[in-house]
């Protein structure tokens, strides 16, 4: 859970100081990395501890088989679907083409297309996905606790 929280740390000055004083696509791709990393630390604890309680046999060793893993524990948390949906793309982003859109501007954009949509990542998104984050390792950490 600490390295959880440290990364959690971590990306929320990227967010409210980095982002507000840079206003740079940079700071946003660091941020997502940021999240990506996070989001992976919980899956493995989660994982961890689901093996512990005997709620499944054996951790996966890939990483698609890891989400499958986690998703099948969490079906019925919506806000634990979204955010695994939200890591699924963080997962291939910097592999993904991007466009920067108004950069050291208020309104400044990270364009993505992913699975054939234009994502516009910008700093309502960004806002949305923290809170989404928000909900997420609260969930982690009620069942790390449990």
């Amino acid at each position: 859970m600490e390295e959880i929280i440290q990364e959690k740390i971590s990306a929320d000055h990227l967010l409210y100081v980095s982002l507000k004083y840079t206003k740079t696509c940079d700071v946003i791709m660091n941020l997502i990395v940021r999240w990506r990393r996070m989001i992976e630390v919980s899956i493995e604890e989660v994982l961890k501890q689901a093996k512990k309680k005997k709620k499944i046999s054996s951790i996966p060793t890939n990483p698609i088989g890891k989400i499958e893993a986690v998703k099948n524990l969490f079906k019925k948390e919506k806000e634990f679907q979204e955010v695994i949906e939200m890591y699924e793309m963080f997962r291939k982003i910097e592999d993904l083409r991007k466009e920067r859109i108004g950069e050291f501007r208020k309104n400044v954009t990270l364009k993505v297309f992913y699975r054939g949509e234009d994502i516009n990542i910008n700093l309502d998104m960004l806002k949305l996905y923290a809170e989404r984050l928000e909900k997420f390792i609260s969930l982690v950490k009620q069942f790390l606790l449990k």
